[in-house]
């Protein structure tokens, strides 16, 4: 800390010529949190894995990211992450960790980016301090530990960022291009969630930049639309090809990639609202958390003690899962309740929050003495462009009527950029004023211990009494010392400002390493003592530890000798999917909570996480204890089921088809072979009539059809008619007896057989 206030004054020289060696440290703690131990994860997300798994077959399937190798329906999202995945697959061969490494190395990246963004303007400590608080933001390793798209989306996007002020630096206005164009990309991601940093860069060029109106107006005026082609090229090649050439375009309605975008993936994730296909009024998005988890039989050695616990998790979690404006204080997929507090509520705040106080007071200081008219530094510029970024977002997050936790990773980059320039400008302040401002540093300090010790407390049985109340007391001591030492300017204070600094970023390291410690979850990641069951929030009180997370649903075909429908739960056979998330199957309404902090409990959704790290190996036809399957409800595969297909198979291009993608997946990823997902992700897409289908049976493209309680939003013609032409298999033909722990997607279903001649 004794160096901050001459930091400012070092030779950028001298900076470009050595390695800081203090950030090396920093680089090795961001690559620990985002690799260690990732090749224990098999499955990843195995919706998008089974996908990777599909591209790697033909270009086409490459192309339009096909879901399977058939080319049948393509998956929720645009290519550009999984082409980078399937890209890595090819050279490293076809792993977990393989479609894990690009995000793993994009949350390396995001780090030193951020350290070169901030380290330019507000100093070399500045931008330390920074690229550690990015690294240790728990939202960030947790979800560039899985195969999700919001790491790569957040690299991308700080390229863009130093693409921006490099274009200020040097008046180019191919660097501007360049920062859009690279917007445009991240469209091509993640959609529109690639847009929230807009205001932040239309604000920033026309503030920094010292050209004329006419020509920032014109620069502005034809980056944008540059930006605009970029972002749908693909999506107007896709739609204007027949659609009978390519994919139906998954999670869309109208088998449209803009639709998807502007609609599933744009304003219904703001108003909460999804479209509920076969019907025309629109649907809360309760859906959502309605088709969020399901519930069956549990193996014959535990159904006792498995029965026991449901009832314990579903009386005490039901009340906290409700839809937002139910009363509840968690929301759904525990994203709170909007409301200007939002980010400061449970399953929120651990992810994201822990130095939003210390960064108010950051902002206060930064701008202090600032005039509307300007002249602006170049550090008020750059605060006012990170400002840009973080509010929105916050607004967004804080108003949204649905989203997972991990999109949270949006603020992590304007957050740590302002723990970074704030700690410098505030210790500065601290040290060379005498009025207000110098009351700025004790005050976030200490605001900031108190925000941890509440988004701690729920926790309290699983990490103790004693991090929490070292926090606090240690918040509270070295902030009233500092203000007490105001005017002593001495090596002791030094020490003790960087002490204070460590405190703040003790929890926030610990929440990070949480899902090394316990376990991640790759379907909805999040940090936390319960991350493995990927709800971030805390931990429930049921009794059994070795039940906590969601209990798991069998593979198709697999019999737990468990015949009690007390451990079941199944959807209205008329309920629909429609809007479901990748994430979401039915349960009349309710989710199953984690139960404490043990990882052997799952998450189950479709293409969902688990971490059960007793579940069978479906890469292989061997077990593996060592290995987690985080591919939750994706992550088995019934081998004599499989078998049965195998052997019957007559020359049909399909294995067999199924209602949604839950189904699917594991098939796909252990097989390679296609198999069918007739609705799509959540088995609501209008993809199949009875007249297509008719016309593929005939032409020997599939026979073979698995139908569980799951999926039937959108398809009850088709299954109705799949049910009255075709004759069922005998389950002792293709059903699993095996009671060992086996758990996996679709419940006990039915396998049906139609040739038509």
């Amino acid at each position: 800390m004794k160096h901050m206030n001459s930091e400012v004054k070092e030779e950028r020289t001298s900076n470009k010529k050595r390695i800081d060696l203090f950030l090396v440290p920093i680089v090795l703690i961001a690559a620990f949190l985002n690799l260690f131990k990732i090749w224990t994860d098999e499955y990843a997300n195995a919706y998008y894995t089974a996908a990777v798994k599909s591209m790697l077959q033909s270009f086409h399937n490459f192309f339009y990211a096909s879901f399977d190798p058939g080319g049948y329906v393509t998956i929720d999202k645009p290519p550009v992450v999984f082409w980078i995945q399937t890209i890595s697959a090819k050279i490293f061969g076809f792993h977990g960790w393989s479609v894990i490494l690009p995000q793993a190395l994009a949350g390396i990246g995001s780090v030193l980016l951020l350290y070169v963004l901030i380290k330019r303007t507000f100093g070399v400590w500045a931008g330390r301090f920074a690229a550690l608080a990015m690294a240790l933001t728990p939202i960030v390793p947790a979800v560039s530990r899985t195969n999700n798209i919001d790491s790569m989306l957040v690299f991308t996007l700080l390229l863009a960022t130093w693409m921006l002020f490099r274009a200020v630096r040097t008046v180019k206005f191919g660097w501007v291009l360049a920062a859009f164009a690279m917007i445009g990309v991240a469209f091509n991601m993640k959609m529109l969630q690639a847009y929230m940093v807009l205001p932040a860069f239309y604000v920033f060029y026309v503030v920094a930049t010292k050209i004329t109106w006419k020509k920032k107006i014109a620069f502005l005026t034809t980056a944008t639309a540059l930006m605009l082609a970029v972002s749908v090229s693909w999506a107007v090649v896709v739609d204007s090809t027949s659609a009978d050439k390519r994919p139906y375009m998954g999670s869309s309605q109208t088998n449209s990639v803009l639709e998807l975008a502007f609609g599933y993936n744009g304003i219904n994730r703001l108003t909460g609202n999804t479209s509920v296909t076969g019907s025309s009024h629109k649907q809360p998005a309760q859906t959502e958390q309605q088709t969020a988890s399901s519930e069956t039989k549990q193996n014959s050695n535990s159904s006792a003690d498995s029965s026991q616990s449901s009832n314990q998790r579903k009386s005490s979690f039901s009340q906290k899962m409700q839809a937002p404006g139910g009363g509840n204080q968690n929301g759904m997929f525990n994203t709170g309740n909007p409301g200007p507090f939002r980010l400061f509520q449970k399953g929120l705040s651990d992810q994201i929050s822990w130095l939003l106080p210390f960064v108010i007071f950051s902002i206060v200081g930064l701008f202090a003495g600032v005039k509307f008219k300007g002249p602006y530094t170049a550090k008020q510029k750059e605060s006012l462009f990170w400002l840009a970024w973080l509010l929105p977002v916050a607004v967004f997050f804080s108003i949204a009527g649905f989203f997972h936790q991990y999109y949270l990773i949006m603020l992590a980059p304007p957050i740590a950029a302002f723990a970074g320039a704030g700690a410098v400008a505030l210790w500065s302040m601290y040290k060379q004023h005498n009025d207000w401002k110098s009351w700025l540093l004790p005050g976030g300090i200490l605001t900031t211990a108190a925000l941890q010790v509440y988004i701690m407390s729920p926790y309290v049985s699983s990490i103790g009494v004693a991090p929490i109340a070292g926090v606090g007391a240690l918040g509270v001591i070295l902030a009233l010392v500092l203000a007490i030492r105001k005017q002593r300017k001495n090596s002791l204070t030094n020490y003790l400002g960087a002490a204070a600094m460590v405190v703040l970023l003790a929890m926030p390291a610990y929440w990070a390493m949480t899902p090394i410690i316990y376990g991640g979850n790759s379907m909805l990641p999040s940090a936390g003592p319960d991350s493995s069951s990927g709800m971030g929030g805390p931990p429930s009180t049921a009794t059994n530890s070795q039940q906590s997370g969601f209990n798991g649903m069998q593979p198709p075909g697999i019999s737990s000798g468990n015949s009690s429908s007390n451990n079941q739960m199944q959807p209205p056979s008329g309920s629909s999917n429609g809007g479901q998330m990748p994430g979401g199957s039915s349960n009349n309404g309710q989710m199953q909570p984690p139960s404490g902090s043990s990882n052997s409990g799952q998450m189950q959704m479709p293409g969902g996480s688990s971490n059960n790290s007793q579940m069978p190996n479906s890469f292989s036809s061997k077990s593996s204890s060592s290995k987690r399957k985080s591919g939750g409800m994706n992550a088995e595969v019934n081998q004599k089921l499989l078998n049965y297909l195998t052997k019957n198979n007559t020359g049909e291009k399909y294995l067999f088809a199924t209602t949604d993608s839950t189904s699917a997946a594991p098939y796909i990823i252990k097989t390679g072979k296609p198999v069918m997902a007739m609705g799509g992700f959540s088995g609501s897409d209008p993809i199949l009539t009875v007249s297509k289908l008719k016309a593929m049976i005939k032409k020997g493209e599939v026979k073979y059809f698995y139908l569980s309680g799951m999926g039937k939003g959108g398809q009850s013609d088709v299954i109705t008619w799949i049910k009255e032409n075709s004759k069922e298999i005998p389950s002792s033909k293709w059903q699993s007896t095996s009671s060992s722990a086996q758990q996996g997607p679709s419940g006990n279903g039915t396998l049906y057989e139609i040739t038509l001649k």
